[in-house]
Formats: C-alpha cells, structure tokens, sequence
C-alpha cells in the first residue's frame, strides 16, 4: 500500500490510484476507518452505505485495471450534500418530509462528479432545506464542528466542510446562497468557492433563471478545490444560463502570484455590518501577508448599501416560490426561522421582486467598476468565529443585537448579488484556536485568476 493518509491531497490520491501505486478499495478502506473514527462524535456524513462504497471501490478497481478511460477523481471517495439527488441514494434535503425519500436520478453536480469516477459512500448533512448557516435537522441532528466539537460547523453544506476536515473525504460538493459554501469553509478551517453565475449549471431546477444559489466545490487546499471544479465546471444544454467555458479551465495546477497584486481591503464595508473583534484582527492582519508578497493594499470597499434589501427580497421570493404550498400543508415541519423567511414572500409584489432585480444589476455594475480599480476585495467571510453548536445562530456580535438568522451573515450574502466570485480560504484562528477564513472577491468570470491568488496567499500563509 502507498503511504498516503485520508491527510493528504486529493491530486495525490487521484494520482496514486491511476498509477496503481493504491487501490481505489484500500484508499475506502482509509477514509471508512476514518469515518468510523470521527462520524460517531461529529455527524458529518449521513445516509453512510459501506457496503455500496466498497462495492463501487471494487468496480473502480476492475475498470482501471480493464484499460478503460478513467476520469481525474477515478476512485476518490465521495459524500454528496444531502440537498443534491443521488440516484438511488437517501435524499432527505434536511426535512422530516423527505425522511424516506430515495432519489430517481443523478442531478447535474451528482452526474458530473459520478462521471469522474469518484465512489459514493453517503450523505453529506445539511440544515432543513440548505436553510441557515448552522447545520442542523430534525432527521439526522447537528453537525459539530472538527476543531472543536461544542461549536457549530456553520452551514449549509456543514456536514461537507467538517468531512473535509476530518479526513472522512478528500473533496466536497456544496452550494451557496447566502454564504453556504463560504462560512462553513471558514468555520471549519477548509477552502470554499462561490463560482460566478453559470459557471458551475445545474439541473433539474424549477426555475433555471433564478441565480442567487449557485452550486460549487470544497477541499482541504485551492489546488484540491480547483481539481473538482474543472468536474462540476462547464456548459449543459439543459442550464440556459451556463458560462461557456469549458471545465478544463480549472484542471491545470495552479501558479499564482501576490506580486504587483492590487487589493482592496475592507473589515466591514465602510461600517455596513457589524463583525466580531477576532474576526476583525484576522482579516486586517492578512494585510501583512499580502504585502510582503509583493501586492499593494487599500482601505477600499465598493458601495453595497443596495445588497440587502435585494437579498432579502430575492430569498423570500425564491423560499415561497418553492416552499410556500409544502408550508402550508404541513406548517408543523419547518422550523420557525425558515417558516418565517417562507412567509416574508407572500407579502412581495412583482414590483418588489422586479425592483430587486434591479438593485441587483446596479450591484453588478458597481462590482464592474470596481474591478477597473482594484483586483480583487478582501474582506470576512463570516462576521464571528464558530459559535456555540447549541444556538441556532448568534444573537449578538460585540454587544449588538442579530434580530434574525440572516443578520450576522451580510458579510456573505452582500457578495451573493453581485454576481462575483468569492472563495473562503483559511487565513487564521482566534484565541481559542478556532479557525477563521478571509473572503477574496474577484470580477465577474475571473475564477481562475481568483484561484490563482488564493493558492498563492494560501502558499504565503503556511
């Protein structure tokens, strides 16, 4: 057997699987002796099926060694975010209503992932509905967080970030409206990535136009990160709205520098929310690391006061437009936060949604002109470190009061409507050594460029 870990990269992993120097079965027999190891405590993974894991190492085997084609994740092992379809897979989407539910197809993340040969071995958990940045459900319980399990692993796709960390996966899908991919990349100490708009399609979706969620990959390091994305990148004729760039964009390793990079910095967007004091000294100290590589940093920010309102707006509508006749069917199975976001939608007009839409092109275009300036925006991914895992979300931040579980996320779901790419990459922790990430934001289309300067700081900061 080769020495690799369930530690070590997942380009290392693929690599050692297709030269035969590890078998696709002894690399599931790692990860599910980590998984026995960690799971217990943590509950990360959901729905686990050994049985199918190793049956499907086997047949990965058997194609390898048959002379067929494999793909770049050919015997990696997987755990898809429970919101995302799995043929033939327990799909719960976090809610007592699906419990039972057994997916009937792949969607398109689970499709693409599949077709690169990785081997699915469960679940991943999620809050109700990918609902909320706290991982939680009434099927499964609560996801904790790897580094220190009284704390939550943020959320949604909770359960991916803490697998990742523990070394139960060597990659992880997820998907992100309002900061989902982002804060429990953060939380847990792991890289996530909110690709551009149509960078990574989807489908089935009842509506293919709606574009404030968007799905993306999580690793343990950018160039792991980058390695799934060049699988989940990539146009469909089935997503109208998919770049057309094509995912092998993203497979090349990466070589970025920091030098003659022009950032700009902001703790808070010129005081637009408040963030947690640790939090605060993390982000502001990345400086450091940026100019002593080579780049030049400004106290900037672009002008987002228009973000929040046209969030706020575009989720309710979205929620009802989805949700709101399962609400009022069965008004005992959701939870009161999302019940609550669910019915802000039936009160909007289409003056209201249309008004948002247009908020949020203005958004664009102040992120467009920004960009003629400046790189790239460095600012928090989350606004606090991990808190508490038996608080839903924090009530306060420094004192002041977070009146709802969205509050404490706008340093997320500000970036969410314009459109930009944002990755959440490690760049810290707090006194108690709880991790804290910094979120670059770079143009419109520029993921590449974007992972780029992260693996470079990511570099830097070892």
């Amino acid at each position: 057997m080769s020495e690799l870990t369930v530690e070590s990269t997942a380009r290392a992993m693929a690599d050692a699987v297709r030269r035969r120097e590890i078998s696709a079965r002894e690399l599931m027999e790692l990860h599910l002796a980590r998984i026995s190891e960690r799971n217990p405590e943590l509950n990360a993974i959901v729905s686990l099926d050994e049985e199918r894991a190793r049956e499907g190492a086997a047949a990965a085997d058997q194609r390898l060694a048959s002379g067929a084609e494999v793909g770049p994740l050919h015997g990696l092992p997987f755990a898809v975010k429970d919101t995302h379809a799995a043929a033939g897979w327990r799909t719960t989407y976090g809610s007592v209503l699906y419990a039972d539910h057994v997916a009937d197809h792949d969607n398109l993340f689970v499709e693409r992932i599949r077709g690169a040969g990785a081997v699915l071995v469960g679940k991943t958990n999620v809050p109700e509905f990918a609902a909320g940045s706290h991982t939680f459900n009434r099927v499964f319980g609560t996801t904790l967080n790897p580094v220190d399990p009284t704390r939550s692993a943020g959320g949604s796709s909770g359960g991916a970030a803490c697998a990742l960390r523990a070394g139960m996966v060597p990659l992880a899908d997820g998907s992100d409206m309002g900061g989902s991919l982002r804060n429990p990349a953060s939380f847990c100490g792991v890289v996530g990535l909110r690709p551009s708009l149509g960078r990574v399609p989807e489908w089935p979706h009842p509506n293919a136009w709606e574009t404030t969620s968007v799905g993306g990959p999580m690793a343990r390091n950018v160039g792991d990160l980058a390695l799934l994305l060049s699988v989940l990148a990539g146009p469909d004729p089935r997503a109208p709205l998919a770049l057309g760039d094509p995912g092998s964009t993203f497979a090349a390793p990466l070589d970025g520098s920091l030098a003659g990079l022009r950032v700009a910095l902001s703790e808070d967007l010129g005081g637009a929310f408040e963030v947690d004091d640790e939090v605060r000294a993390v982000v502001a100290g990345s400086a450091a690391t940026f100019t002593a590589n080579g780049a030049s940093v400004h106290t900037a920010h672009p002008d987002l006061s228009l973000a929040d309102d046209t969030f706020r707006t575009l989720r309710a509508w979205h929620f009802q437009a989805r949700y709101g006749a399962l609400l009022a069917e069965h008004p005992d199975a959701f939870k009161s936060s999302l019940a609550d976001n669910i019915r802000a939608g039936e009160s909007l007009t289409g003056a209201d949604v249309a008004r948002a839409y247009v908020r949020r092109t203005s958004l664009a275009e102040t992120m467009r002109q920004f960009f003629t300036t400046y790189d790239v925006l460095v600012l928090p991914v989350s606004q606090v470190p991990p808190f508490p895992a038996d608080q839903e979300f924090p009530t306060a931040i420094n004192g002041r009061p977070m009146e709802t579980y969205l509050d404490w996320m706008r340093s997320a779901y500000f970036i969410t409507v314009t459109g930009c790419p944002a990755i959440s990459v490690p760049a810290g922790h707090t006194r108690d050594g709880l991790p804290v990430g910094i979120q670059v934001v770079a143009p419109h289309g520029a993921d590449r460029r974007l992972l780029e300067i992260a693996s470079a700081f990511e570099a830097a900061s070892r």
